[in-house]
């Protein structure tokens, strides 16, 4: 574990970690393997007026309901483009979960689902991906529930599906599909931000921003930025910010019958927010959490389960809070550095730039300012080249106004700031 009184100011510039699955192609093999499934692979379009038995063209687009449903003839290795605008789910009852999804794609030809560049797409209701869906991309998207941008998120009723909740469910639902991944989506204002079961397997959850999710009950704080259980293949989550809402931020949990197994968490960011979880009344095994950053946010690995088989901790920082492994027969704990609230703080800046793996414009920013400087000085390294135009945003405000913005220099970006955590999202226009 690091000391504080040795830590140096670091500016990193890394791209995500690649999560533990088999080895991809060589050189060769990938082009070869992009040629063929570029030639083979359609763009369809989708769009806010669009009917069902449109062409799928830009001009005479789809709707978003039968085009998710696979009731258009979309293959595996296709794009669906979905034109910019809200999409409404009609069904507007208590636990509706929104769109279905039941697209499937095949090994090495995923189905992508995506905002056209630079359109913002909300999606107002929930995403539901039930089966046969399978390696499908989501990813650009915005899906909130309308209802909790103007109405109580307070509810009298205690209990996790109170009959009060007068209003759709919301959220990610993720029921199926291998090896799919969830990229870049705004979660926000829903009842549960991501809900993500065992029949989902070695799949991702990658650059998400996840806030403000669940409502507040006489017991407690329901619905959590992520509730997940897993037993087989491996679960990736990485390079997510999740911060406010009601419950924790990462429940990875379940009773003595749930599966917790196989979890790689990394380089993930959660503040102002509910604890971060790893654990069940089950034993656990395969749990992996690498390099994330939490500040006030307390981390637990292992929860009641008589005992856990094996983690890693590598790399992670939490301050204003703590870390506890319990449990565990076989434990690797390094390079980590917890902070107690009021505790010491190290010497020196702490900057961490994280670039997105599947947007070369993107990356979160993570500033630990411990002296409260009122500037702070960021180098992006390789991530701007000189000349190129960029914006620093609030992750909870990612179409509104940027925090700084400017034309990269070649030299250190001077941020003003006064506080001592913060956590942004870097775009190279």
């Amino acid at each position: 574990m690091f000391n504080a009184g040795m830590m140096k100011s670091s500016w990193l510039s890394l791209p995500s970690l690649e999560p533990p699955h088999p080895r991809p192609l060589g050189l060769p093999g990938l082009f070869l393997g992009l040629t063929l499934a570029s030639a083979s692979a359609a763009e369809f379009y989708v769009g806010a007026s669009g009917f069902p038995m449109n062409s799928g063209t830009r001009e005479s687009p789809w709707d978003l309901e039968s085009t998710l449903q696979g009731k258009q003839k979309v293959q595996p290795g296709d794009t669906i483009w979905i034109a910019g605008g809200t999409y409404k789910h009609p069904d507007r009852k208590a636990g509706a979960m929104g769109f279905a999804v039941r697209l499937a794609g095949a090994q090495g030809k995923p189905i992508e689902v995506r905002a056209l560049p630079g359109e913002h797409v909300t999606l107002d209701g929930g995403l539901n991906v039930q089966t046969p869906a399978t390696h499908i991309w989501l990813r650009d998207l915005e899906i909130l529930v309308s209802e909790n941008l103007t109405r109580s998120r307070r509810f009298e009723e205690p209990g996790s599906s109170p009959k009060s909740y007068d209003r759709p469910w919301g959220g990610l639902n993720v029921y199926s599909g291998a090896q799919c991944k969830f990229i870049n989506l705004i979660i926000h204002d829903n009842a549960q931000g991501v809900s993500w079961w065992s029949a989902s397997k070695d799949s991702e959850l990658h650059g998400c921003i996840i806030y403000d999710n669940g409502w507040e009950a006489p017991d407690r704080g329901h619905g959590h930025a992520i509730y997940t259980q897993n037993l087989d293949g491996t679960k990736t989550i990485s390079d997510c910010i999740m911060t406010g809402g009601y419950g924790y931020t990462l429940h990875a949990y379940g009773s003595s019958r749930a599966d917790v197994n196989n979890y790689f968490v990394v380089g993930s960011i959660c503040y102002s927010a509910g604890p971060f979880l790893i654990g069940s009344g089950k034993p656990s095994h395969n749990i992996k959490v690498f390099t994330n950053f939490l500040y006030g946010v307390s981390a637990r690995l292992g929860y009641n389960a008589p005992y856990n088989e094996d983690c890693e901790v590598r790399g992670n920082v939490v301050a204003d809070a703590e870390l506890a492994i319990n449990k565990y027969r076989t434990v690797v704990n390094e390079d980590n550095l917890v902070l107690a609230k009021n505790s010491p703080r190290p010497n020196d800046t702490k900057i961490i730039l994280r670039a997105n793996r599947y947007d070369p414009k993107r990356a979160h920013l993570v500033v630990f300012n411990w002296d409260k400087s009122s500037v702070v000085e960021i180098r992006t390294r390789d991530f701007l080249k000189k000349g190129e135009s960029f914006r620093i945003l609030n992750p909870r405000d990612l179409f509104g106004r940027p925090v700084f913005q400017g034309k990269h220099e070649g030299k250190a970006i001077s941020l003003p700031m006064n506080t001592e955590f913060g956590a942004f999202v870097l775009l190279k226009d």
